[in-house]
């Protein structure tokens, strides 16, 4: 006898159960950590004032791309964390300084942007890659990312 012949077939509802069981785990270990915690920062940013102070400071390049000073931080969060990033997009529009079409504009930008930091240390640190084409790949991140914005602002005037 096989061994294979002796390993009992899961049904799809056992299937179904165990695939939201590691959802749910991922969801919970990885995903609420960093949005909870992109929460706190952006709060705790706007209570002492610094969120205003990088406003007022980021709003002359971010308004080429139609945005507030305010939306570089969902940026510059997305180099470490699309999670966080999406928990400070989401703050942002809460507190009602990022408006739909703006948070729209902003969605393919932190996907694009795609927590480069760990990515590049994840697979070019194990592999061995010279740390002098860490700037350039993260650059082209942060090149797509800008044109995506520019890009999703075209395609929600013309929709």
């Amino acid at each position: 006898m096989v061994a294979s012949d002796t390993k009992q077939k899961k049904n799809v509802l056992d299937l179904f159960i165990e695939g939201a069981r590691r959802g749910f785990t991922i969801g919970t270990t990885s995903l609420l950590p960093n949005v909870i915690m992109a929460f706190v920062i952006i709060r705790v940013l706007d209570v002492t004032g610094l969120l205003h102070l990088i406003g007022v400071v980021c709003a002359p390049v971010m308004a080429l791309w139609g945005l507030p000073g305010e939306a570089a931080t969902v940026l510059v969060t997305a180099l470490l964390s699309m999670g966080g990033s999406i928990g400070v997009a989401m703050s942002l529009f809460t507190a009602g300084i990022l408006d739909p079409a703006q948070l729209t504009a902003l969605v393919p930008a932190i996907y694009l942007m795609g927590n480069p930091v760990q990515n590049v240390g994840r697979c070019l640190g194990i592999s061995g890659v010279n740390t002098k084409h860490y700037g350039v790949l993260i650059g082209i991140c942060v090149v797509n990312s800008l044109l995506s914005i520019w890009a999703m602002r075209l395609i929600m005037m013309f929709l």
